[in-house]
């Protein structure tokens, strides 16, 4: 069906069902950020790609909200469908609760699916307008809809996690006696992972199992389909006491709890909380997993090094295989043709080639020119744009190695004479990318409270970012997770020793270029070189990402002797930590790559 087809037959269920509106979120049951294909419901019947949306349809409307990432490419993939797109990062943008509760509907209801929906929104909702909870999605994607993943789980060693099941388990357990729970629902796919030290292929990019976990004082139950554990898998969860039980059975299990059952409604989706039975005490708080596992222990910061290295190789073999290609007058020799799909599938080949590789951390974004404006910009192999030597090329990127995961974002200029501006961008980039690396703060601080740092310069010029600065990052788990961030929201969660986040301030021209730099830093203690006028406990950050800037793009008048010597040090390090991995002729042309700046 056309998108057109889809919200007839859409519309034609809501009016046998007394429906004003259906709303379509971008969720799956498991409140991920990055679904397996068969939940991706929004995608289906919108036609947009993008990760993040809520689609609302009525009778003669349909719209679509998401946020700024996503502008540019939401309105040339929803051109000609009808659908209008909101533009929810604007400040004079309805939220879908907001505009839905002004129809001038009687009787208003609305239609949604519980299962898409995590408990705390779905409160939010209806005590803002009537809900009733169905599924119109099922009912018309009967063709073509991907099955539910049946890949694998295998066990993730402790020797990459640094603790055991055991120990995880028993102390879950201690926060479930502080919280005088007897039983907690966990459906986040990397809580479980993490929990279980297990690990799959169910989503892509991300290396989670589709499952469901409830945990209480004496048992462990993993809901699981049995096609997906073998028999290592089986002796594994059976030495570490974890039982199984069909994927679907977690309803029914969930009915027959008793005493008092800790969940985390933002988390955890609606349907499942329904399930609790009436008389069990329901305690809504923040999962303790979440909030341990942000914490990164020793052996995972030291994998998170070790897999920064493989990462720089390949980026570094990368960037000289484009460097060493012949250039003529904005051409590339030979009549040799480039796109930015060609680009990807080099850096993956050179990816492919680290030790404990597996797979990438997300979709690489190649942005050449004015599609480097696009924040989640994706190629594709039959859509996507010639690459030629003049220009600004936006590489966002990362990998997930059995030691940890990574995502790095370098842009780099391709030809001749560089534009004023553009230096003048990347500039204002690059300082505010060093002045948050390079902060200091006290214990207790939030993300929200340093993300100015990283926008001071840019804002001096009259130019600002709609993303996030920083997002917080799994260990060989998902390229974003929480609770930690650094960006405008109010985040309660404070800055904690072993939280890593990324610092990626950028500057988009639309039609022009996209520039952005990214690394990965942890939280750690700070050095003490400066004296305080308190007792507080100071942090600041270690930079994990190892790879060299294009220094070809820096406008040196703007920059500190500070910001200088940042650089040439961190320059100094790359080199020393990545050239022993490197053969003779790449090790010249990494020490070309970092050779020292001086104002």
């Amino acid at each position: 069906m056309t998108t057109r087809e889809k919200l007839a037959a859409i519309r034609g269920l809501m009016k046998e069902h007394g429906l004003a509106a259906y709303v379509v979120p971008g969720n799956d049951p498991h409140a991920s950020e990055y679904m397996a294909s068969h939940w991706c419901e929004m995608q289906w019947l919108s036609g947009f790609s993008g990760e993040a949306g809520t689609m609302v349809v009525t009778m003669d409307k349909a719209l679509l909200w998401t946020d700024s990432r996503y502008y540019l490419q939401a309105g040339i993939e929803l051109k000609d469908s009808t659908i209008e797109l909101m533009r929810e990062s604007d400040v004079d943008c309805p939220s879908v609760v907001e505009w839905i509760s002004g129809l001038e509907v009687s009787g208003l209801v609305v239609g949604v699916n519980p299962e898409m929906f995590c408990v705390n929104d779905y409160k939010e909702w209806s005590e803002k307008i009537a809900l009733k909870s169905i599924d119109l999605i099922k009912p018309l994607w009967t063709e073509g809809r991907p099955a539910i993943p049946q890949d694998k789980l295998y066990p993730y060693s402790a020797d990459f996690a640094g603790e055991s099941v055991e120990s995880k388990l028993a102390r879950m357990r201690e926060q479930l006696a502080k919280k005088k729970a007897d039983a907690m629902i966990i459906s986040a796919l990397d809580e479980i992972a993490w929990l279980l030290n297990i690990r799959g292929n169910d989503v892509e990019y991300n290396p989670v199992v589709i499952s469901y976990v409830v945990l209480e004082a004496d048992k462990c139950t993993l809901f699981v389909d049995a096609n997906k554990i073998d028999s290592p898998a089986q002796n594994y969860l059976d030495f570490n006491n974890v039982e199984v039980m069909p994927y679907e059975a977690v309803f029914d299990y969930i009915r027959g709890l008793k005493g008092s059952v800790l969940y985390d409604g933002a988390r955890v989706n609606e349907a499942l909380f329904e399930a609790i039975p009436e008389g069990c005490q329901k305690i809504n708080a923040k999962s303790p997993i979440l909030i341990d596992k942000a914490k990164k222990n020793a052996v995972e910061l030291e994998g998170e090094r070790i897999a920064m290295r493989q990462d720089c190789v390949a980026l570094t073999r990368f960037f000289m295989w484009l460097d060493e290609k012949e250039r003529a007058n904005g051409e590339w020799a030979n009549g040799e043709r480039l796109t930015e799909w060609d680009l990807m599938e080099k850096l993956h080949e050179f990816r492919m080639m680290g030790e404990n590789f597996v797979e990438e951390s997300f979709g690489t974004i190649a942005g050449y020119k004015g599609n480097g404006a696009i924040v989640h910009y994706a190629a594709t192999k039959d859509n996507c744009a010639e690459v030629k030597p003049e220009g600004m090329l936006l590489l966002d990127s990362g990998g997930q190695y059995l030691d940890g995961t990574t995502d790095i974002t370098r842009t780099i200029w391709l030809g001749g004479r560089i534009p004023q501006q553009a230096k003048l961008d990347y500039t204002y980039v690059l300082k505010g990318h060093i002045a948050l690396a390079r902060a200091r703060f006290p214990r207790g601080t939030r993300g929200n409270q340093l993300d100015a740092l990283a926008k001071q310069y840019m804002w001096e010029a009259g130019i600002t970012f709609g993303h996030g600065t920083g997002h917080g990052v799994g260990h060989f788990l998902g390229c974003h997770e929480g609770p930690q961030n650094v960006r405008t929201d109010n985040n309660p969660t404070a800055l904690e020793v072993g939280h890593i986040i990324s610092d990626e301030p950028g500057i988009y021209r639309t039609d022009m270029w996209g520039i952005r730099t990214e690394n990965l830093i942890t939280v750690v203690p700070a050095k003490q070189t400066k004296a305080t006028t308190t007792e507080d406990e100071w942090l600041q950050f270690e930079t994990l990402t190892l790879c060299f800037y294009d220094t070809s793009l820096i406008e040196m008048s703007l920059m500190t002797e500070d910001e200088i010597d940042w650089l040439n040090a961190y320059h100094v390090r790359v080199y020393k930590e990545v050239s022993p991995l490197l053969n003779n002729e790449e090790k010249k042309y990494l020490a070309y790559k970092c050779a020292a700046l001086e104002l």
